[in-house]
């Protein structure tokens, strides 16, 4: 009799789970058809048509086939984006001439000053008699008429790092476009930035329309971290140049000033979160700018952007791009990501790729803390917010949060998370982790609190930021965080 129960428990659940096995059997999601390289014997509608022809042999009609095309990459590329079930995915992925099938997701990849170049050994000599010979930017020109192509949000062009002047015309061999969109035409291009063009099929594919409030449908960037990228590799030399607050001023300069600039924009505003949430970015939509990049005639593919943790060469977009630009003797360069110092955190480490770390630079933006009892906490910050009085109190995040949040959220002074009834005129310390540092600081500032100390976990170590809080504020180790509340 028990077992008899016991059966007809199980298959009452079986029943109850048949519908959602069968839903998400026939979920479609974007996944990426990967046959290697194209054998230069077809025409473009040639390569897309045999595309389709894949996706006939899996689909039910013609017509299902090519609705669920999302890009078919034609240059140097050979493969699609589609919108697939998890089963129509598999049966492609048994197919003899196909190299992978892999699933794209909006959290698979995401986005990763004034004195850098010289603390590496590019910075331009300014007095004749120190020039050699040897001098990297000296061998190299400059950059001259190397034309970069950035993948990232887009770009700022009326940023004076994309000035083009003095600069000759745009090299003949250039086969790329400037794409028209919000606040962006013919005119943003120049003889710096020679090129700009906007991907977001793979994007509108998983939330639907962009809602043009929180991005620009075309090149230009919303936020800053492609124009930081941009001007980083590539800036014009920028005198007078300084951080909020007047902080680190001097010549602000790209690491080869006088390179062409090529705008690929892949990462877009992620709908339905706070602003700094930061940005999401398609493998499907990146691979299509890799495809024209290499098309477009670019010398070198600079990326800011990667995964949280390494994976199969042949499941992985950008290492997928990058071998086939590296084939028409393009170098990819690519961060090694923001996720140190644990084992296993490394971006783009495919060796086809140079890949790029952080270095601890040789100077510091010093805002120490002065506790109660004399002693002081050394902090970094570049705020130019000083506090009015000498002594606060100090408060931890935990200790005056809403009731609602939850337990494992308290200390990180997420948005909405903290009670103004109890933050109002104190410092509060926040960790680090989700969120953005700033982000932190405006949480606190909409609490009423009257400055912040952003503190490091034990996994981050003794990595800082000198942030520009929008209140009084400061950064400490891990280390330090402890002390402060000893």
């Amino acid at each position: 009799m028990a077992l008899m129960m016991r059966n007809s428990h199980a298959f009452f659940l079986l029943l109850i789970l048949l519908p959602l096995l069968a839903s998400c059997a026939d979920q479609k999601q974007v996944y990426i058809v990967y046959f290697g390289h194209h054998s230069g014997e077809k025409t473009f509608q040639e390569i897309e048509e045999n595309h389709y022809s894949y996706l006939s042999s899996v689909k039910v009609t013609a017509e299902d086939a090519r609705s669920s095309l999302i890009y078919s990459y034609k240059h140097s590329i050979n493969g699609f984006a589609a919108l697939l079930t998890p089963d129509e995915a598999s049966k492609l992925s048994k197919m003899e001439e196909v190299v992978s099938v892999f699933r794209s997701h909006p959290k698979k990849y995401s986005l990763h000053t004034t004195r850098s170049w010289e603390f590496v050994g590019l910075e331009e000599r300014t007095k004749p008699y120190y020039l050699k010979k040897e001098d990297l930017l000296l061998k190299s020109k400059y950059g001259n008429d190397v034309i970069v192509g950035m993948l990232d949000n887009g770009v700022w062009p009326e940023s004076k790092s994309f000035s083009d002047e003095g600069m000759g015309p745009v090299p003949p061999r250039w086969n790329g476009i400037c794409q028209s969109g919000d606040a962006f035409n013919s005119s943003n291009c120049n003889k710096k930035i020679i090129g700009a063009r906007y991907y977001i099929n793979g994007y509108e594919a998983y939330y639907g329309p962009l809602n043009r409030t929180i991005d620009y449908l075309s090149p230009r960037d919303k936020d800053g971290h492609g124009t930081h990228t941009a001007s980083t590799v590539g800036g014009r030399r920028v005198p007078n140049a300084s951080a909020i607050g007047g902080f680190a001023r001097g010549t602000a300069s790209g690491g080869a000033p006088l390179v062409r600039l090529a705008i690929y924009k892949v990462c877009w505003a992620v709908p339905g979160v706070e602003k700094d949430v930061g940005n999401t970015c398609f493998e499907e939509d990146m691979l299509a700018a890799m495809d024209d990049a290499i098309a477009d005639g670019v010398d070198v593919i600079s990326i800011s952007i990667g995964t949280s943790k390494p994976m199969p060469y042949t499941d992985d977009g950008i290492a997928v791009g990058a071998f086939h630009a590296l084939k028409k003797n393009i170098v990819v360069s690519c961060s090694a990501g923001n996720s140190g110092p644990a084992q296993s955190t490394l971006s783009n480490p495919a060796p086809w790729i140079i890949t790029v770390g952080a270095s601890t630079l040789d100077r510091a933006f010093v805002a120490p803390i002065e506790l109660g009892n004399g002693k002081k906490i050394p902090g970094v910050a570049v705020t130019p917010h000083n506090l009015q009085k000498k002594m606060y109190p100090l408060v931890h995040a935990a200790q005056i949060v809403n009731p609602n949040v939850p337990k494992n959220e308290t200390m990180l002074c997420l948005p909405g998370s903290l009670s103004p009834k109890k933050a109002k005129g104190k410092i509060v310390f926040c960790l680090r982790g989700a969120g953005t540092r700033i982000a932190k600081g405006l949480e606190v500032k909409r609490a009423g609190g009257i400055g912040i100390i952003t503190g490091n976990t034990k996994e981050m170590g003794d990595g800082l930021f000198p942030d520009p809080h929008f209140i009084p504020g400061t950064g400490v180790t891990y280390e330090n965080a402890v002390k402060l509340f000893k």
